[in-house]
């Protein structure tokens, strides 16, 4: 597999990406297009949902990313593999994510996950950060019940901003007090493997119940 070298961080408030994307036919998309669905919100190079894919034939698996090349690549990797449940698209989630989510089956999104965020560390760059309120509307929205959201961040203070945010919507209920000792996916990501063997600093889990 070639691997293709992009820019590691993207500014979302940018002229380029204030575009929604325009949601595919997802009769094309996926071979069984109602199955239950699971949305990777910034999902980098795609290897998490690669292998969630091959590990869960029954669901589908939607990756989103703001980095056009990065989509591109996995999608021939998903095509060299003959994954028939698997996509990525192109696009800014924060303005993104409700027409996607409109245009799918209804009754579908049962899992959503938001790994490792770029953390947009200046207090001028935190509204470019992905987990904003309107994005929590939006998955309180189309979750079905019983649905959930998992993220996870190796930077306690944008893990914090993420948690309290699904804290506050009446909708989402959070399944630990503190934060999760262990990742609830059976699939890592590498940021997490990496995190873990070569940093003495923990890796901050949530997972949230749609109620």
């Amino acid at each position: 597999m070639s691997i293709v070298r992009v820019r590691e961080h993207v500014n979302p408030l940018s002229k380029k990406y204030q575009v929604p994307a325009t949601p595919p036919n997802w009769q094309a998309i996926y071979a069984v297009p109602h199955q239950p669905l699971h949305v990777d919100i910034g999902c980098g190079k795609g290897h998490f949902v690669q292998d969630m894919a091959k590990l869960q034939s029954d669901r589908n698996f939607l990756g989103l990313e703001i980095r056009e090349p990065l989509v591109d690549q996995a999608n021939r990797w998903r095509d060299e593999l003959g994954l028939s449940n698997l996509h990525y698209l192109f696009c800014n989630a924060n303005n993104s994510l409700r027409p996607l989510l409109t245009s799918l089956p209804a009754g579908i999104l049962q899992q959503v996950t938001i790994q490792f965020p770029d953390p947009w560390f200046k207090r001028r760059h935190q509204k470019r950060r992905v987990v904003q309120p309107e994005l929590v509307v939006d998955l309180a929205e189309f979750l079905i019940p019983g649905g959930v959201v998992f993220v996870q961040s190796d930077v306690e203070e944008v893990a914090s901003e993420m948690r309290d945010r699904f804290d506050e919507h009446p909708a989402f209920t959070r399944q630990h007090d503190h934060w999760l000792p262990n990742n609830p996916m059976p699939i890592s990501t590498e940021r997490e493997r990496s995190t873990l063997a070569t940093s003495s600093e923990p890796v901050y889990r949530a997972l949230f119940f749609k109620g």
